[in-house]
């Protein structure tokens, strides 16, 4: 790996609304409520009108719905 490919692998990547909103399958405001709730990763000010998340917080909070989920079918509680 060549030094540009090293720093790209460590530069942290931001996604903005619309790609947060098609990889979680989520609208707007329900990333927003979940926000106010603590229940989602909290946006990173990238100027006075322009906000932006981390792709591992989302990647994170992804495999963590995943996994709750998959837990929940193993109880068999019915859940989704």
């Amino acid at each position: 790996m060549n030094e540009m490919e090293s720093d790209m692998a460590t530069t942290p990547r931001i996604l903005r609304l619309p790609l947060v909103r098609e990889r979680t399958g989520l609208s707007r405001s329900s990333i927003y409520l979940r926000i106010s709730e603590g229940r989602f990763p909290r946006p990173v000010s990238l100027g006075e009108r322009a906000v932006g998340w981390l792709e591992s917080e989302i990647t994170e909070w992804l495999n963590r719905r995943i996994e709750a989920s998959r837990q929940a079918g193993l109880r068999g509680d019915g859940s989704r």
